[in-house]
């Protein structure tokens, strides 16, 4: 798989690291989760997922998110994991808060986009020492 041989390297750089999300039936690559460290040091990271479109609002990236955010806490030392996404992304709202992470604010003119602009991002953060959220349905 090129896409995650490109990636590959990035754990042991202490930077990142990127899990594939295959089906379970023919092991298709669905999407993505990215663990990053914004100070590895300190437990602080950030974590992003992409799907594709043909499994959107399947609960894919929902079990993806869950499944690096317990390995992140459980084996990789987070302490604080955050995740931004575009304000006006509701599906990413909702995979954040399904996987207990709660809301914190608004980042204003956070991050550059494809269209080259900057728009602003909900930031949301789960800390180590919060519960395990409760099975939530798609």
């Amino acid at each position: 798989m090129a896409w995650l041989e490109l990636r590959e390297g990035g754990w042991d750089r202490g930077a990142a690291a990127t899990f594939a999300v295959l089906g379970a039936a023919d092991g298709a690559l669905l999407g993505a989760v990215r663990l990053s460290w914004v100070d590895r040091a300190d437990g602080l990271a950030l974590i992003g997922y992409w799907t594709l479109p043909a499994v959107r609002g399947r609960s894919v990236a929902t079990r993806a998110v869950r499944a690096v955010t317990s390995w992140a806490f459980e084996t990789a030392d987070a302490r604080r994991i955050e995740i931004a996404h575009a304000t006006g992304n509701e599906a990413s709202c909702r995979v954040a808060h399904r996987c207990g992470y709660p809301a914190e604010g608004t980042l204003r003119d956070s991050h550059r986009y494809g269209d080259g602009a900057y728009h602003d991002e909900h930031l949301h953060a789960r800390l180590a020492a919060d519960p395990e959220p409760a099975h939530i349905a798609a």
